[in-house]
């Protein structure tokens, strides 16, 4: 559990036997911060804060959807973040928070074991560096929280960029006609568009939320003007994350379509060997034994059957032409 008392003067780290006397401390803002794994860490807060018990529960749990809780006096809220995983898979990496007068407390909710604990605080440490640096100076816990939801959104254009990146890597190669083993080109073409419509999604319930938060004026007059800005900002890089899905589905389909033109091109030549050679294949079937045997052939009738062969052969290809089929 990290334990920090921010003032204007700046940023005091403290230990979690000091929570007594902080929570009646006035004149700063009390953050703490710590993962859902910490039991003694959630058992003290609960002590301190009294926190309803199915929030704290929704700490201990995996929540697959964002959402907020309206309290007295405070706000629970859970939100997610992205990282890219193996396969294609992306982690979907939690980030609670109890928001009230005078105090944050943010819990890192529980992960797939293959995420590293430095990913899973990477909101929490960027937020360390700016208070530390001076950078900034918030004056309510509602500004503290805008800072930390900002760097998540933060992770999130990251990850987008990251995506968009490859997105063009794969029309340059779709437009350049060099596509490699089609199969692993396909497993980049939809891992790409798994990735943005995960970013979509993310950003699009978290705006849910925050939207709630804005309607029913969870944080008061002084905190509205934050939400408001968050709710923007989920929007927007979710509109951004659309836009490249749209445009990665449009390189989808111009490989599908050339794919496809090529198969069709393909089966029509296929199709063209197979009419003239079918002709052959049954007249020589039926004269064959007749016209070549053991110890003689019978030269006139072979030749014949032969000029007959290459007259039907012809003829076919003639036909095929007039049809345009080559």
């Amino acid at each position: 559990m990290d334990v920090r008392w921010i003032t204007p003067l700046g940023v005091e780290t403290c230990t979690p036997a000091d929570l007594p006397d902080l929570r009646g401390r006035a004149g700063g803002i009390l953050w703490i911060d710590l993962p859902a794994s910490d039991e003694d860490g959630l058992a003290a807060i609960a002590k301190t804060f009294a926190f309803h018990p199915l929030a704290l529960r929704d700490c201990h749990e995996r929540n697959p959807v964002p959402k907020v809780h309206m309290y007295g006096d405070h706000a629970f809220v859970v939100l997610h973040g992205p990282w890219q995983g193996a396969g294609g898979h992306v982690h979907y990496v939690e980030l609670d928070q109890f928001i009230g007068p005078g105090y944050l407390v943010s819990v890192h909710g529980p992960v797939n074991a293959a995420v590293a604990p430095e990913v899973m605080k990477m909101e929490t440490n960027a937020v360390v560096k700016r208070l530390e640096s001076g950078r900034l100076c918030p004056t309510t816990s509602y500004d503290l929280s805008y800072a930390l939801v900002g760097a998540l959104t933060g992770r999130m254009r990251d990850y987008l960029a990251e995506l968009t990146k490859e997105v063009w890597r794969l029309e340059q190669t779709v437009t350049g006609g060099h596509m490699g083993n089609p199969e692993d080109f396909l497993e980049d073409l939809f891992a790409a568009r798994h990735g943005l419509l995960t970013i979509r999604t993310m950003c699009g319930l978290s705006g849910q939320v925050y939207g709630r938060m804005v309607k029913v004026r969870a944080l008061g007059s002084e905190g509205q003007h934050r939400l408001k800005d968050t709710v923007d900002q989920f929007g927007r890089i979710g509109m951004m994350a659309d836009g490249q899905k749209d445009y990665l589905q449009g390189v989808i389909e111009f490989y599908q379509t050339r794919t496809n033109t090529k198969m069709t091109i393909a089966a029509e030549r296929l199709a063209v060997i197979a009419a003239v050679t079918l002709p052959v294949t049954a007249l020589s079937s039926v004269l064959g034994m007749n016209l070549i045997v053991n110890d003689r052939t019978h030269y006139g009738g072979l030749a014949a059957a032969l000029f007959v062969m290459l007259v039907m052969s012809i003829m076919l290809l003639a036909w095929a032409k007039r049809r345009g089929w080559w």
